[in-house]
């Protein structure tokens, strides 16, 4: 319109129902399964990129908390660097978990969500998923299981799931971080300290 591109969204439902976790799954696999299509230019994944840029613009952390946070990044990205990945890289959704599919009116899972959506290794799409399980139990162990026999890989057996889990913590944290909220600046403080410490993550609170 006017020289600029419009977009129209059609609403999936009244209600925010999330898919059950096999559906999670079967709809990432899909997706992994399609190339990129012909004449879309998809930007590949720059996670670091993306990370320095919000460590950049928090508004909660005090000086030593972003001065660990950046001493941590420094070195996730240098384990980021030595990686071999096992999966095709690929066309990614790119933040991949349960909280973005979401069930239709119809009952159909439907992937929400698309701003972060790129090329890059399909590993970035299963990472939130056993983290959700491993670290904070926002999954059961029959949960995550179903995940992976669906699926048909368990990130969790590759060497390289300790670098992207790391990662993805600090990213949840930091995209808090940018929130201007008493109750986000309190569980910010919260997730740094067991980031910095290994302490429990069971209490973090979704956001």
């Amino acid at each position: 319109m006017s020289g600029h591109p419009a977009t129209f969204w059609q609403s999936v439902s009244e209600e925010e129902k999330y898919a059950p976790i096999a559906d999670v799954a079967e709809i990432i696999r899909n997706l992994h399964e399609l190339r990129a299509p012909t004449g879309l230019d998809l930007e590949k994944k720059k996670p670091f990129t993306e990370i320095e840029g919000r460590l950049n613009e928090s508004r909660s952390l005090t000086r030593d908390d972003e001065a660990y946070l950046r001493q941590r990044i420094g070195e996730l990205k240098a384990s980021y660097e030595r990686l071999e990945f096992p999966l095709p890289q690929g066309v990614i959704h790119g933040d991949a978990n349960v909280g973005n599919v979401l069930l239709s009116r119809e009952g159909t899972p439907c992937l929400i969500d698309l701003d972060s959506f790129c090329i890059g290794p399909r590993e970035w799409d299963l990472v939130q998923t056993a983290l959700f399980y491993e670290r904070f139990g926002w999954h059961t162990a029959d949960e995550y299981r179903t995940f992976v026999n669906v699926y048909g890989f368990d990130i969790m057996t590759w060497s390289g799931y300790e670098t992207l889990a790391g990662y993805r913590e600090i990213a949840m944290t930091l995209w808090l971080a940018e929130k201007d909220s008493d109750d986000a600046a309190q569980e910010v403080r919260k997730r740094v300290s067991a980031i910095r410490t290994g302490g429990d993550r069971r209490d973090w609170a979704p956001f």
